[in-house]
């Protein structure tokens, strides 16, 4: 597997936005798929969003629909979380994760999909 690094985190008012970044320590991930998890205080972790290797295939949860944007350029060997129209309820750390199995290889929305996980980056949405 990979070690991955989140950075872009941070504090926002809502409605605002802010872009989450997640790079492979040591190696390139362009043949991975990787998804973004979020998980508030007290909460379970919870898949937000997923994208495969070339960036063609994409998946999100309800709850960010059309506020968030899963992207990857593989030439920088990033991927990426714009997050746009930000609520107090998105408020989370928010972990990358990755893996090399084919995206169809179980759900991308189950933790169980991914073998590397970052450490997190916090989220936070003042009202």
């Amino acid at each position: 597997q990979v070690q991955l690094v989140e950075s872009g985190g941070g504090l926002v008012q809502a409605g605002g936005s802010l872009r989450l970044s997640c790079a492979p320590s040591g190696r390139t991930f362009s043949n991975y798929k990787v998804g973004w998890f979020r998980q508030a205080p007290g909460k379970d972790r919870e898949f937000v969003a997923a994208i495969n290797w070339s960036g063609g295939t994409t998946d999100y949860a309800d709850s960010v629909k059309g506020r968030f944007t899963i992207s990857r350029d593989n030439v920088k060997n990033t991927a990426y979380l714009q997050m746009s129209s930000l609520k107090p309820e998105d408020t989370a750390v928010y972990y990358c994760a990755a893996d090399r199995r084919s995206y169809y290889s179980g759900s991308v929305g189950s933790l169980q999909t991914f073998g590397s996980w970052g450490q997190g980056t916090q989220v936070t949405v003042s009202s």
